[in-house]
């Protein structure tokens, strides 16, 4: 596939089988289709917006999907400097590990959980990785779990997903289950030179939840 077919490709993966199969096979030459082509525009924003809820000074901080490292390095621009990321392409993790950023890296199912114990983490971030076929919206309550009280989780996703209706959905049960506060909604460029916008949303987790 070329590169814009790899990009349209990965909106429309059904399962993680065929998500695993996609990232695997674009890991090589993610970076310049992705970020050198279009302007990844969502793993800065989301830096920012961690660095606006959390003081990046000693905070642990764990990048969900981390893919080929492009969050950590914005993280890493943001002040944050103890990452651990995990993903589900192996591949993906070796292009990571190449940035130099992370303490830690692991592969990781976020459909099946994070093998990680609770309250373990400052803050979560996931950018780009809520996405139909790619993982589903139960995995904002796992992302929480692995928080200490008051941590934050940072999700960056596009205007496609986010129409879809489940993430808001899931983000008012959320509040409604008291496990976690918005505290941001911020609309903006998500891929730029593809004409792809989207959202980036700031949960922080309740003080009394485990």
């Amino acid at each position: 596939m070329t590169g814009e077919e790899l990009l349209d490709a990965a909106y429309e993966l059904q399962n993680t089988d065929e998500a695993l199969a996609h990232y695997e096979a674009w890991a090589a030459t993610y970076n310049d289709e992705v970020d050198g082509k279009h302007r990844y525009a969502q793993p800065r924003r989301c830096a920012s917006a961690l660095a606006e809820c959390l003081d990046p000074a000693g905070a642990e901080v764990l990048d969900v999907g981390c893919g080929t490292g492009l969050s950590g390095l914005a993280l890493a621009a943001a002040g944050f400097s103890t990452l651990d990321g995990c993903d589900l392409s192996p591949a993906m993790l070796k292009q990571a590990e190449r940035t130099g950023t992370y303490r830690r890296l692991f592969e990781a199912n976020l459909n099946e959980g994070i093998d990680v114990p609770d309250g373990t983490y400052d803050a979560a971030t996931a950018v780009g990785v809520l996405s139909f076929g790619h993982v589903r919206t139960d995995a904002l309550r796992e992302m929480l779990r692995v928080l200490r009280p008051e941590g934050v989780r940072v999700v960056g996703l596009t205007d496609h997903y986010w129409a879809d209706g489940a993430v808001p959905a899931e983000l008012d049960a959320i509040e409604a289950d008291g496990q976690g506060r918005v505290v941001m909604r911020e609309h903006g460029e998500h891929l730029p030179g593809a004409g792809i916008q989207g959202w980036v949303i700031a949960v922080v987790k309740d003080p009394t939840s485990s």
